[in-house]
């Protein structure tokens, strides 16, 4: 078959090898695909466009990141929120962090240090093990031999299933190696296929060898944007489709089933454009409501402080941190824990902040405006 083929094995299941990349036939460009190609790319552009006036795009980033490990966690099965990582932040020692938030903030590290990694070294399976060592390092898999491939058969079903009655049934050890090492070659490969096309087969593919004993699917997650960045398609890391992956999720898996039953890549990556379409809109427009947030509450800063230098500072922080304590402030401020505690409550007067505790003491504070554009 086009995308692969079901091969019996010597215990009784049917394991699937798939085939190499490039798709035999190629990729049939119709008119739809066409369209939505043209869309996404289009969408794209416009995203790198609007962060480029942002006054500082990496807090941006850092909140998109964030908000992309909570999703893409979520997706997994965590239940830990974007206000439970920042609390996290700002106070690991806390008690009352859930237990899977510590999951989040190894993807938001991962993320991180694939981005930097990809500076020293391009994008290959050396890389994607480094990268998965470090998103299950002490965490919820850590058993499961973190940065390396399986040595062992794996599979896709519901909780508790088994090999006879798993829904999917990745490669065996040998034909998972050979997919792995066709898709190396397939990433450094200079295809005349469009960058989005070949996003969209690297991903699936990747998903359908599933070459980890866990975390596969975070891990496939964050090579869509490693691969825009490194081929240049966005100067920023921007793009994540955990939030359209997990309002889709039954048809992410139907789509991503019917290239192995049917050899149906066309229908898998009308959906991936459409959410990169989607995910690139909502992103822009984000963009666009922060720099107006920004811009009014900087007004409104100047209007009712004079301009307070500690009131500019303040509101630049909760720009990157957008829920503190009063002893964060003060250390930003570099000022006396009296003048750190006078600007908070002057923020809260003005509308900006509100305290989310209930506490006398350990208080904590959210910038609320801010957290409701995410």
């Amino acid at each position: 078959m086009r995308a692969g083929y079901y091969q019996e094995q010597l215990e009784g299941y049917k394991a699937f090898i798939p085939a190499d990349l490039p798709p035999n036939p190629p990729i049939d460009m119709d008119s739809e695909l066409v369209s939505l190609l043209s869309s996404a790319d289009r969408c794209l552009g416009r995203l790198d466009g609007a962060t480029s006036v942002l006054p500082n795009p990496d807090l941006f980033v850092a909140m998109y990141v964030r908000q992309e490990a909570v999703l893409s966690s979520q997706i997994e099965g965590t239940q830990s929120t974007l206000e439970d990582v920042l609390e996290f932040e700002i106070d690991e020692q806390g008690n009352e962090h859930p237990k899977d938030v510590q999951e989040v903030v190894n993807y938001i590290s991962a993320m991180n240090y694939g981005l930097q990694r990809l500076n020293e070294l391009p994008l290959c399976l050396r890389l994607i093990r480094e990268i998965h060592q470090k998103l299950l390092d002490g965490v919820r898999g850590s058993d499961r031999s973190p940065g390396e491939f399986r040595k062992s058969q794996n599979w896709i079903g519901h909780e508790g299933c088994n090999l006879k009655t798993a829904s999917f049934i990745p490669p065996p050890l040998a034909q998972m190696h050979q997919a792995l090492d066709n898709l190396e070659k397939f990433i450094h490969y200079n295809t005349n296929l469009p960058v989005l096309i070949q996003c969209g087969l690297i991903h699936a593919q990747f998903e359908t060898i599933h070459p980890f004993l866990d975390g596969n699917g975070r891990v496939g997650r964050l090579l869509i944007t490693f691969l825009l960045c490194q081929k240049g398609i966005l100067q920023r890391p921007l793009l994540y489709l955990s939030y359209y992956l997990k309002a889709h999720r039954q048809e992410y898996y139907d789509v991503l089933m019917n290239i192995r039953t049917n050899g149906d890549w066309e229908g898998w990556l009308k959906f991936f454009l459409r959410g990169v379409y989607e995910v690139s809109q909502t992103a822009t427009n984000t963009a666009q409501n922060i720099l107006k947030l920004q811009q009014n509450h900087r007004q409104l800063i100047s209007q009712q402080s004079g301009g307070s230098n500690n009131s500019l500072l303040l509101l630049d922080l909760l720009f990157t941190q957008p829920i503190v304590n009063i002893n964060l402030v003060q250390t930003h401020l570099n000022s006396s824990y009296n003048t750190a505690k006078k600007t908070v409550d002057h923020f809260i007067q003005l509308g900006l902040l509100t305290e989310i505790t209930g506490y006398q003491r350990n208080r904590r504070y959210r910038y609320d405006p801010y957290l409701a554009l995410f």
